[in-house]
Parts: C-alpha cells; structure tokens; sequence
C-alpha cells in the first residue's frame, strides 16, 4: 500500500501560460533520484482546477511515462461533478495510473449520502485504486470517519488522504476500519504516523525531498529519535509554505531555487514582498538557497 513521502507535485508553467513540460520532467526526475516515494500530479498543489482537462490528461499522461513504474503515481481526478470525475478516472487508468486521488466534491457541500454515493460511483465505474482526499478548509466539507469506514468496505477504495487537521480525526478512522492513511499535513505528518499513517502527501516534498522521504523512512524502521530530529529541522519550512494559498509559496520557493518560473494561474497571484521574505529567511536557514 501506499507510503513513505508522497510528494503533491507543482504544475510548472511558461510565462505564455502553457505547462512547462520540460521543467516538469526536470522535478520529476529530481523527485526521484531524491528517494520520493510516490508522485501526485494534478492534485491541489498542482493547481488541477485551473488546468484544462486536455492538460490535466497530458500532465497524467506525461508523469506516468517518464516515472516509468519507478514509484507510485497517484493521479489527481478529483471534481465536484461525478460524471467529470469517473471520465478523468477512466483516463487516469487507460494513461497506466497507479490510483487516482479524489478530493471530496467541493462548493456543492453534499451530504454523508451524497459522498457516499459519489464515492461509490466512482469506485464502480473505474477498476483502479481510490485514495480518498479530506480537506474541509478548501472544500467546505468533511468525510465523517463512520463514512469513511463505510466507503472502505469497497474493495478499491483502499486509503485517504487525510487534511482535516486532526490528530482525532485519524484516531477515528482507523478505530473504525483499517484503511491505508496518508497525511495531508506536512506539519502533522510525525504525530499521524504515530497514531497509525502510513506516510504523507507532502507539499515540502516539493523542497525538500530526502529530507521529507527520510523522515518518514526513519519513522517507519523504528528510529524515532531520528525522525522527531528531522520533523523540527522541517516544521519551519512546513509552516513558511502556507503563510499564503498554496501552492504561491512552494511556486515562490522553487522558483528562487532555479526549478521553475514562478508563474501561477489566476485568481492565484505571486506572493507579496513581505511573505516572499518570510519564506526566503527559511528556505536559507534549511541550506537550499
């Protein structure tokens, strides 16, 4: 199952606005002589609902043949329309994608039967592995961990990416069914795998990889010392990369790092002067600028 570092990976542009593919390649293979994980294209931080669905199916398409099999990719096709999302699915799977990440439907705010039955829909209807993806603070709704438990009983929803916040949150769920958890907080990843994750879905994996990789590894084969050492080296780097929306200041750090250009698409905008100064005091202090 999945774990370890996770990475949520940026979707780089060109100033004329199109997506970079070669700096693209270039993170990705970076990612990977880093020792990440797994690799999540086309989720939040890779700015998915800006992309068109011809882009997001190229950017799929484009991380599942240069990755090559070497770990995991976890295809972002989430949406607030069913139908959007079972099409987006059936093409993460024909594309060669390992499992798709489902955000809860955001704006329309459905019920505990709505997530159900959107849920369910998407599990029948595409025979691929199905991370749940809980992140109330950017779509207005949480999965209850009875829900979760329920959708866990189909045989391909098989974990969740969880960003609730909530060290309790965790604890419930896996209290009640023995789904495969992934944080979706950096900064909680070390306290959730205690209480039982398995790893992260990391935005500092952007900046950080081996250090977030190793964390997690040390974690994993019992070395807590070790792990709780790199959690604190990181927390300010885990913290710098949401002072504003993400992903402006993981883009702003990749960026002044020689990675990509720092272009966003709107409504998403360059960080201001004095955040931009925040992260930068950080980002020197972590040794990667």
């Amino acid at each position: 199952m999945f774990s370890g570092s996770i990475v949520a990976l940026v979707t780089p542009f060109k100033k004329s606005g199109e997506v970079d593919f070669e700096a693209y390649g270039r993170l990705i293979d970076w990612q990977l002589a880093e020792g990440t994980d797994g690799i999540v294209p086309c989720g939040c931080t890779g700015e998915a609902a800006t992309l068109s669905h011809d882009e997001q199916k190229q950017c799929i398409r484009f991380a599942v043949e240069r990755i090559s099999g070497r770990v995991p990719v976890i295809a972002g096709t989430g949406s607030n329309s069913t139908t959007e999302a079972i099409s987006l699915t059936k093409f993460a799977k024909e594309a060669g994608a390992d499992a798709a990440l489902h955000i809860t439907p955001y704006y329309n705010k459905p019920t505990a039967a709505g997530l159900l039955a959107h849920y369910t829909a998407v599990a029948k209807a595409v025979d691929i592995p199905i991370v749940l993806y809980n992140v109330p603070s950017r779509t207005g709704v949480s999965i209850a961990p009875h829900t979760v438990a329920e959708l866990n009983k189909l045989p391909n929803i098989v974990s969740i990416k969880e960003a609730a916040g909530s060290l309790d949150q965790v604890s419930q769920i896996l209290n009640e069914c023995d789904i495969n958890v992934l944080s979706g907080d950096d900064s909680l990843t070390l306290p959730m795998m205690a209480v039982g994750a398995s790893g992260v879905v990391s935005v500092a994996a952007n900046v950080a990889p081996a250090k977030v990789a190793e964390m997690c590894a040390s974690f994993r084969k019992g070395d807590v010392d070790e792990a709780r050492e790199l959690h604190y080296e990181l927390f300010p780097l885990f913290k710098a990369l949401f002072i504003e929306t993400n992903p402006m200041p993981v883009k702003a750090a990749l960026a002044r790092m020689g990675l990509i250009e720092n272009i966003l698409r709107l409504p998403l905008t360059p960080m201001l002067p004095d955040k931009f100064a925040q992260l930068e005091k950080v980002l020197k202090q972590l040794g990667v600028v």
